[in-house]
């Protein structure tokens, strides 16, 4: 399933694929562990690794929709029937679902702000380096990433905290381009006669 695209090329076209739109197959065991190798190869100050990976495949997705269903309730019990059957289906809907864990903290010489953004950078590199395999992703983070009541049941230690879930799989659906925001409302230029 490997691309012979070029990297400019995949860039002007790089587009993510909403998580309800994926579906069979998901990458196995040996590409997920080939996509986290590439994935890792991100800026890192002080060479700290500061960020970790939880993989959440087969029947153990069923279980954390479950959970995170329980969890929503307790905060909205007059969830709508819809919503209920969204919250089961957090992870599911991807056959592959790949937290990555920022354990950014204090450093005597490293910024948390460093290590913050490299888990960030571990999360783009994931989507890219799945899609170099053939596969389609997302990076999403969504309520239970920021409710540490959550914690416990998607495998997150005390002090860490979730960068993103980056869902994999396949897709029928093709993607759609979506408004990029132009060069003159996002570019300052300093100094430089061209």
């Amino acid at each position: 399933m490997k691309s012979d695209i070029k990297l400019i090329d995949y860039l002007s076209v790089r587009r993510s694929i909403p998580a309800f739109q994926m579906c069979e197959p998901g990458p196995d065991k040996s590409e997920i562990e080939e996509i986290l190798r590439l994935a890792s190869r991100v800026p890192d100050h002080g060479k700290l690794a500061p960020w970790r990976f939880i993989v959440y495949r087969g029947e153990e997705r069923i279980r954390i929709g479950e959970g995170l269903l329980k969890l929503a309730l307790e905060l909205k019990p007059e969830l709508s029937d819809e919503m209920i059957q969204v919250e089961r289906a957090r992870f599911t809907r991807a056959p592959t679902v790949v937290a990555v864990v920022s354990k950014a903290g204090p450093h005597i010489k490293i910024p948390e702000w460093e290590q913050l953004m490299s888990a960030g950078a571990v999360c783009l590199n994931i989507i890219f380096a799945a899609n170099a395999h053939g596969w389609v992703a997302n990076w999403l983070t969504e309520w239970f990433a920021y409710d540490e009541r959550a914690y416990p049941l998607l495998g997150v230690q005390k002090g860490e905290k979730v960068a993103g879930f980056i869902h994999m799989g396949s897709t029928t659906v093709p993607p759609i381009e979506r408004p990029r925001p132009e060069l003159t409302e996002t570019v300052t230029w300093v100094g430089g006669d061209n």
